[in-house]
């Protein structure tokens, strides 16, 4: 029966909301054991796996092998193929726990599976419990008079997903389209299972990271208790938001056993110093079964949250209570922002649309980066690797991350990192790529259920700000060719499986994003325009635009001939530290042909190094050894991302947001990424820093013409100077120009257009550069180095600059000292952890800087192991093999 009841208090409410309020729930505190499930066919094989051993729960199989050194390291060296067999495997998990008296006293128990991967059968004390079949659920099942003081166990079979699945696909007449095919024989390349399948994709390989088809308790299992009632659920709807005022309805979902009865419902806020600014009461009579009570709040004055760069990011707490015990079961408490949220798609007159995110009634321009999953065993990522990667991304300026669709929902640790940090999250739901079978009802069912789950656990934090359907799924079945194979092939089959598309992504997760979401906007895909005609278009909806790197592999000024609304996807790709490599291959193999690199680099399955070195060379030349190829990937990633960025941005506010691929990495390997694994800083993200600035300049010279945009994304107008230098490699001053200029909030103004023949008049092109100035208060706020030819034709000089390592103990500083022009200084120090200052600069002739340094080693070890790498150090003849 469902009862709602309404009681006023103050006015009404302001928005996010809160989710489901666990009763007194512990992370079961057991003994777990795996082993390879008896009688498997791969046991033969794998005899030293059929024995139990102790396993790590929330964990995966891969990782408990590991543990016990039955596996190697699946980073290290290319053991990737020798490994196929766990995913083709069967496992058990068992648990034995006992229970205390005051727990086995609550007339109310459930045992509650935040994570199990993927076909589990659950059996409690030798009595089936449950079967799971979605890894991306919780899954929840009574057991009150089922558990005893000792010895309880808990059982559970992973089923291998490929071979549960393989017959079902494989008998398929036509196939739908799938993602990446296994190189390893594990499945076939036509009948691949992983979009049948609720679990991560990525688990299945792509294209910067390992297949691992785990399986096993990947989340924490909880014994909830509870008595007479519980609240199971508060979150916060705005009902209304602005400098005045927040009106809230807090929705307090309560759950009673029994017969009618009467209690006394408490809700609070607190502002961010934990001051009590709003309260209401509420005797409410509790109907057996589940009921909402909307409890209606106010706020005088509330401080709103912002993303980072507009303002703070204050939060406030509710609390709720049922009743004056203090039973855990009885109360509920979330961490909330007050924000209001819009997808602006306002049509021009043109038959454009646009997209924009529109925050507390401000256009915000999106800047930031897609997030993978952080390892390819996700138990393993621990909340202070979140918040070192979360944390860059930040301090890069970023103010956006895009939560991309093939990994897994993250846990809330993200999110409240992110809430912290003023980072919109762009959350994709868990659908990568290929087509699914949407036209399965069961299917549908269950991603429905998964949807409820995960949308009613995470719609409390103001971060999120989009819920999208899946990733590139609609454009992979109008452009790629998946449809129209289909179509060819069996069009009554191919109209079904659309159709299925349609109610899943067009109907489905819409209505339950309007249902649970408290106002957070639904995507059907990415990109998309929402169903609407063309699938990735420039003019309308996102953009994923991979002409650029994929195919035709046009060069990176061709980032300047495309324009979008809102580009969520484009990228270049670069290897990791030579320090990170080393980690995984022996110096004597690494060469960009060698198995083991080529194991590490999963584009075009192991041949993406041709696709690097041919970017290299366009724009850098020929690498003289491996070292060289490594630098000069990342220049070349740092300074293409950093061309279509700022074109993105200088196109405000025609286009109103900019997510590069990406920003963190899944394995040491090479990949798109501007954090490695470990979450140190590539040179693509010293360089965001930059290009994402709040005050930035756009340089960005195109056919011999160099456009100037100065770039403002603070909330408020900006006095300040910009400054155009035309100068030699030598530091010779051939011309200087500086006006000052107050730029409006929010904006892009372009201020020139110069083309090459203006600025260099009889100067040599190779031996001449544009240096372009964003100044504040004579500061230099913002620069960029205009090169009137590409890198590898400019006359560029060897050993340009002197680097030193200064100061003793928490005091060093790297000072460089340039000669003549210095483009793009590394600097590196080999294995050491060091954190510093800045890095990948360019240094005008006779210009010194000085950067901070923060390290555990000794002043003596770093200085002996400092080295710098510039553009002049890093061509050679020799070809990189």
């Amino acid at each position: 029966m469902q009862t709602r009841i309404t009681s006023w208090c103050l006015a009404i409410a302001v928005m996010l909301l809160l989710m489901p309020a666990q009763a007194p729930a512990a992370v079961l505190d057991a003994r777990w054991e795996f082993r390879l499930l008896p009688g498997n066919a791969q046991a033969s094989a794998h005899p030293r796996a059929s024995a139990w051993r102790t396993a790590q729960v929330p964990g995966s199989v891969h990782t408990d092998l590991l543990a016990h050194a039955l596996i190697p390291d699946p980073y290290v060296g290319a053991p990737e193929a020798s490994l196929q067999w766990i995913g083709l495997a069967d496992w058990e998990y068992r648990a034995t726990f006992d229970v205390a008296a005051a727990t086995l006293a609550r007339p109310h128990a459930e045992l509650v599976f935040e994570g199990l991967d993927t076909f589990a059968e659950v059996e409690l004390n030798g009595q089936p419990l449950l079967r799971a079949d979605n890894a991306h659920r919780t899954w929840i099942a009574r057991v009150e008079g089922r558990l005893q003081p000792r010895g309880n166990t808990l059982r559970i079979v992973f089923r291998s997903p490929i071979t549960t699945l393989l017959p079902s696909v494989q008998a398929m007449p036509h196939k739908i389209a799938g993602n990446y095919p296994s190189p390893y024989g594990d499945e076939p390349r036509d009948a691949m299972v992983g979009n049948f399948v609720r679990k991560p994709a990525y688990h299945f390989g792509w294209d910067w990271g390992p297949r691992y088809v785990t399986a096993g308790v990947w989340r924490p299992v909880r014994l909830e208790t509870w008595g007479a009632h519980r609240i199971d659920d508060l979150a916060v709807r705005t009902d209304r938001l602005d400098a005045d005022a927040a009106l809230l309805t807090a929705q307090v979902t309560v759950r009673h056993e029994g017969a009618a009865a009467s209690a006394l419902l408490d809700v609070d806020v607190r502002d961010p110093e934990g001051r009590i600014v709003a309260r209401a009461q509420h005797n409410a009579l509790l109907q057996p079964g589940e009921q909402q009570i909307d409890v209606l709040l106010q706020i005088d004055q509330p401080r709103r949250w912002w993303p980072a760069g507009q303002g703070a990011q204050d939060r406030y707490t509710v609390h709720a209570s049922l009743g004056r015990d203090e039973d855990p079961a009885l109360r509920a408490e979330r961490r909330i922002g007050l924000r209001s949220i819009e997808l602006r798609r306002k049509d021009d007159a043109d038959g454009g649309q646009g997209f924009a995110f529109v925050i507390n009634g401000r256009e915000v321009f999106a800047k930031g980066a897609n997030v993978i999953p952080f390892d390819a065993f996700p138990a393993r990522v621990a909340t202070s690797r979140l918040r070192t990667i979360l944390t860059a991304a930040r301090d890069a300026n970023m103010n956006m991350l895009r939560n991309w669709g093939g990994g897994y929902y993250e846990d809330d640790a993200f999110f409240d990192i992110a809430d912290e940090l003023g980072l919109l999250v762009w959350q994709d739901f868990m659908f990568g790529g290929g087509m699914q079978p949407g036209y399965d009802p069961a299917f549908r069912q269950s991603v429905v259920a998964e949807a409820r789950d995960n949308v009613r656990r995470l719609r409390h934090h103001p971060s999120i700000v989009l819920w999208c359907g899946n990733n590139e799924e609609e454009t992979a079945w109008k452009d790629w060719g998946h449809g129209r194979d289909l179509e060819k092939a069996d069009p009554v089959f191919a109209a079904k499986v659309w159709q299925g598309y349609v109610d899943l992504f067009g109907n489905d997760l819409r209505r339950v994003v309007a249902e649970e979401a408290l106002g957070v906007p639904y995507w059907s895909s990415s990109p998309s325009n929402d169903l609407d005609t063309k699938a990735n278009d420039s003019t309308r909806g996102d953009k994923h635009y991979w002409q650029v790197w994929g195919n035709p592999a046009l060069p990176v000024t061709a980032y300047l001939r495309e324009t979008p609304r809102f580009m969520s996807e484009y990228g270049l790709q670069s290897w990791p530290s030579q320090a990170m490599v080393d980690r995984i291959a022996p110096r004597a193999e690494q060469r960009i042909d060698s198995p083991v690199i080529q194991a590490h680099q999963k584009f075009m399955a192991g041949q993406g190094n041709e696709r690097l070195l041919h970017y290299i060379r366009l724009g850098y030349g020929e690498p003289r050894d491996f070292a060289a190829f490594l630098y000069l990937g990342q220049v070349m990633q740092a300074e293409g991302i950093q061309l279509a960025a700022l074109h993105h941005r200088a196109s405000r506010p025609y286009t109103m947001g900019s997510l590069y691929w990406q920003l963190n990495d899944v394995w040491p390997g090479a990949s798109w990424s501007g954090l490695d694994h470990d979450g140190h800083w590539k040179a693509l993200h010293f360089q965001a820093r930059r290009f994402f600035a709040d005050l930035a300049v756009a340089a960005l010279r195109d056919d011999g013409v160099t456009r100037i945009s100065l770039l403002n994304d603070t909330p408020t107008p900006q006095r300040v100077d910009w400054r155009l230098r035309v100068m030699a490699l030598d530091g010779r001053e051939i011309s200087r120009r500086q006006q000052a200029i107050v730029l409006a909030p929010g904006s892009a103004t372009e201020v020139g257009r110069l083309g090459d023949a203006r600025m260099l008049g009889v100067e040599d092109p190779a031996r001449t550069i544009a240096v372009v100035e964003l100044l504040q208060d004579e500061r230099v706020v913002s620069r960029q180095v205009v090169s009137f030819v590409e890198a590898r034709d400019q006359a560029l000089q060897a050993d340009q600059v002197q680097a030193s390592l200064q100061g003793e103990g928490d005091q060093l500083e790297v000072v460089l000292q340039a000669r003549g022009l210095v483009r793009a200084a590394w600097i590196d120090f080999g294995l050491h952890e060091v954190v510093l200052e800045d890095n990948l600069l360019d240094l005008l002739p006779g210009e010194r800087r000085v950067l901070r340094v923060r390290s555990d080693r000794d002043a003596a070890t770093l200085r002996a192991a400092l080295r710098v790498q510039t553009l002049g150090d890093s061509r050679g003849v020799h070809a990189v093999r």
